[in-house]
């Protein structure tokens, strides 16, 4: 990597930006991200970038205010006068609302999209979208990477026996069934069925599990209902072991609580959203994606292929 790079974070999730930061061997950029005594945020950029091709390192999970330093430092960075600015989201906060399925609502992973666009991005590099999709929202260039080289290397080197791989939704069946064609495992559903927002109801377990270890594989966990209801389910089939993967560890309400009470014997999480304050037993095991997202930073900095990339992971 040479000089002419910067690499920007806000507080969303610093212990990311920087290990990507340590594999790039580029140091993060000096800046202040704080708050007025109301609680507005204030962005300084305090290094010279002009001409520069900056990243800018910034997840948007909850709180908003994440969302807000984001757009922030796209504008502050703009206005230094950057040559080309790029917003690496590890985690792509809103892209569960990507269609009006209900009457007068928001299609809030758009606006988002668009929000980022106008305040100064010239491209997106993002990780295991919910909906892939959302990658057309954009009308900048955008790289959507994903997480599975971690997750099929750390079950790869478990070499776990008599495997299923088990989608926790319809929805999920294309991540697991290329999950369980690199595992080379069955492929199991879980048919769910979710009456209201934030709550699932399971109903029926689809594929030969019993007698089987399983891993549930999901692209995040906010409130943990639908893994803990999973488990249960595939518990009641006879599973031997229930193992789960998730890439984003969103862990909202009882989330750690619900996971720690059902039957799943280890999850492992990645570090797309900080976990710094929350406080996780021992079912729980992070791997880091900072490797992805550095290798597709230097990718973009040298103007090679990204999708040669996707081959690689």
């Amino acid at each position: 990597m040479n000089k002419e790079v910067r690499l920007i974070t806000g507080n969303s999730n610093r212990p990311l930006a920087e290990k990507i930061s340590r594999h790039l061997g580029v140091s993060l950029c000096g800046c202040e991200v704080s708050r007025f005594s109301d609680g507005e945020i204030f962005v300084k950029i305090s290094e010279n970038i002009r001409g520069m091709d900056v990243f800018i390192i910034q997840s948007t999970s909850s709180p908003a205010e994440n969302t807000m330093e984001l757009l922030i430092l796209l504008d502050a960075a703009r206005r230094a006068s950057a040559k080309r600015i790029t917003a690496v989201i590890p985690y792509f906060g809103y892209a569960r609302q990507d269609r009006k399925d209900q009457p007068r609502v928001a299609i809030s992973a758009k606006l988002m999209a668009n929000l980022i666009d106008r305040a100064g991005a010239d491209r997106v590099l993002t990780l295991d979208l919910h909906s892939p999709q959302i990658q057309g929202f954009f009308d900048i260039p955008s790289d959507h990477l994903f997480s599975s080289s971690v997750f099929n290397d750390y079950f790869l080197d478990l070499k776990l026996l008599n495997l299923v791989t088990v989608a926790p939704d319809v929805g999920g069946v294309k991540m697991c069934r290329a999950f369980a064609k690199v595992l080379g495992t069955p492929l199991a559903i879980v048919d769910k069925r979710r009456p209201t927002p934030n709550q699932s109801e399971i109903m029926n377990v689809i594929g030969e599990v019993e007698g089987k270890n399983v891993v549930i594989r999901d692209d995040m966990v906010d409130t943990g209902g639908t893994l803990a209801q999973a488990a249960v389910a595939l518990a009641g089939k006879g599973v031997k072991e229930i193992y789960a993967c998730c890439t984003h560890p969103i862990l909202s309400g009882e989330a750690i609580e619900r996971i720690q009470n059902s039957p799943i014997k280890r999850i492992i999480i990645s570090d797309t959203i900080s976990t710094e304050n929350k406080k996780l037993t021992d079912k729980f095991e992070i791997v880091s994606m900072a490797k992805i997202l550095a290798e597709a930073i230097k990718r973009i900095h040298l103007e090679e292929s990204v999708s040669d990339l996707f081959e690689r992971i």
